[in-house]
């Protein structure tokens, strides 16, 4: 068995030293790595404060310590980056670099570090220095944090892997056996927080020719292990979901989001048929308000038909004529009954349909009131638009925008009251807005608008569920965006939904 002189850098491969300090039975050994390239060289992973003396003994032993020009740190804790600030003040170099992640310098920053970042992320995953020497780097994200990544030198064919492939084991071996998996597999098992993610690093590193891989813990990996390893790896079941507590613990904080979102799903249930009892109970004032000159009609042709016949003046063409009218008018009626009762039938399916469509039978309900108010109401827009989704729901949230312009022209009694309804195609959205002219709101109610139950209306004229209700047909049932703003002019309601 091949033995070193942990006291001494040991060279493991052309100009690349392990320069780490050996601790007895701690199994949680800590491998800085220097490249000895003239005064452009590289200190990889230079460890914490308990190694600080070791290491800088050891990059003595190599190279003047003011040579180093780049620090490379693979993640942010403080086993990896504690002993940077009293390294920079013993290089002295101005130009020197931390080389890292982007997501990883807002934490480095707390160890009071004084150098200039060299971020990874924004250098094309590569370093290269004057002397020919090359790093490329792979971002392993959350293997073990957000911006953890591996340095690999094409030259050498040496990985340098971070966290990944390190070993807890106090029956250190400087290089890996066969054996190594049994002492990796344990941390990774409890610092990699899935297999997906892990895997999702590993992909990468097994594209790469390796002759060795130099990890920040456990051993060192020579190319006849490092297939297999990498095999096994892939295998391995990792995170805190592998264990028995964990995996209840997690299971039942599961079990109460589907219990919560069960009730939310049933709250909303509820506030929506609450809102469609609302609509149903105003629209049968509007049904009332349809039939009321055609039963008159009716009545009326009744009347005068008995009327007729008590005095044998009814022929047999005006019996005809009068029974025609009379069926015209019922058809009338029956025609209304349809309109609205097709309302209240729940779209099963999304499907394409007319904007404009939608805007006309949405009027056609509310237009006695908005004819009794003597509201005008104006039209502009692209007829061809069509969108995918459930129309019915739609045209319940085009009225609930329209009832609510209503309401605020009424509230404020204008004077010429006007609503503008305009539908365009703008970038992936085909646009309906709806405006008013009622002065507009305050930022402290559009702040507050969509919430359920709120209404600025006394309670008995209104549930506050409206806009509510509209906000969620249009954002969660068709994945659209319902906006509003508003001014001294009035207010704007503005709807979007992908085009179909």
């Amino acid at each position: 068995m091949q033995t070193f002189d942990y006291n001494s850098a040991v060279e493991i491969a052309p100009h690349i030293y392990w320069i780490g300090m050996y601790l007895e039975n701690d199994p949680f050994q800590c491998h800085p790595y220097l490249i000895e390239n003239g005064d452009e060289s590289i200190l990889i992973d230079p460890g914490s404060m308990i190694e600080f003396a070791a290491v800088v003994k050891k990059v003595q032993s190599i190279t003047d310590i003011s040579a180093i020009k780049y620090i490379v740190l693979h993640h942010q804790d403080p086993d990896l980056c504690a002993s940077v600030p009293d390294l920079e003040r013993l290089i002295g170099r101005h130009d020197l670099r931390i080389v890292t992640h982007s997501r990883m310098t807002p934490l480095i920053k707390h160890y009071l570090t004084t150098s200039a970042y060299y971020e990874i992320d924004k250098q094309a995953l590569r370093l290269q220095t004057r002397t020919g020497i090359c790093l490329e780097f792979l971002t392993t994200p959350y293997c073990h944090s957000p911006g953890a990544f591996v340095s690999y030198d094409p030259h050498s064919k040496v990985l340098f892997s971070g966290d990944i492939f390190g070993g807890i084991e106090e029956s250190w071996e400087f290089f890996a056996k066969a054996d190594y998996f049994d002492q990796a597999k344990q941390f990774h098992a409890e610092y990699m927080p899935s297999k997906d993610i892990f895997n999702y690093a590993l992909k990468k590193i097994e594209q790469l020719d390796l002759e060795l891989i130099a990890p920040q813990h456990g051993s060192i990996i020579q190319k006849p292990y490092i297939a297999d390893l990498i095999h096994k790896m892939k295998n391995l079941d990792c995170g805190l979901y592998i264990e028995e507590k964990y995996n209840s613990e997690l299971l039942d904080t599961i079990e109460a989001l589907r219990a919560k979102d069960q009730a939310l799903k049933e709250q909303e249930s509820l506030l929506f048929q609450q809102s469609k009892m609302a609509a149903m109970g105003e629209m049968i004032g509007n049904i009332a308000h349809q039939w009321r000159q055609p039963l008159a009609i009716v009545n009326t042709l009744i009347a005068i038909t008995k009327e007729k016949n008590n005095y044998d003046m009814l022929s047999k063409e005006d019996l005809t004529c009068k029974l025609a009218d009379m069926e015209k008018n019922i058809a009338y009626m029956s025609s209304t009954i349809e309109d609205f009762m097709s309302f209240f039938k729940p779209n099963k399916q999304k499907q394409p349909f007319s904007i404009r469509k939608a805007i006309t039978l949405a009027l056609e309900v509310l237009h006695p009131n908005i004819k009794k108010h003597g509201i005008a109401v104006h039209i502009e827009g692209d007829h061809s638009l069509v969108i995918n989704g459930y129309m019915n729901e739609y045209v319940q949230a085009v009225m609930a925008i329209i009832n609510n312009a209503q309401d605020a022209l009424l509230q404020h009694a204008v004077e010429n009251p006007c609503i503008r309804i305009t539908f365009f195609h703008r970038d992936t959205l085909s646009r309906l807005e709806i405006s008013d002219n009622a002065g507009g709101i305050g930022e402290d109610i559009i702040e507050r608008i969509f919430e359920p139950y709120f209404t600025t209306k006394h309670p008995s004229m209104g549930t506050g569920l409206g806009l509510y209700i509209t906000k969620m047909i249009i954002e969660r049932s068709m994945n659209g965006v319902l906006e509003v703003t508003s001014n001294d002019h009035g207010t704007t309601f503005s709807i979007g939904v992908t085009h179909a």
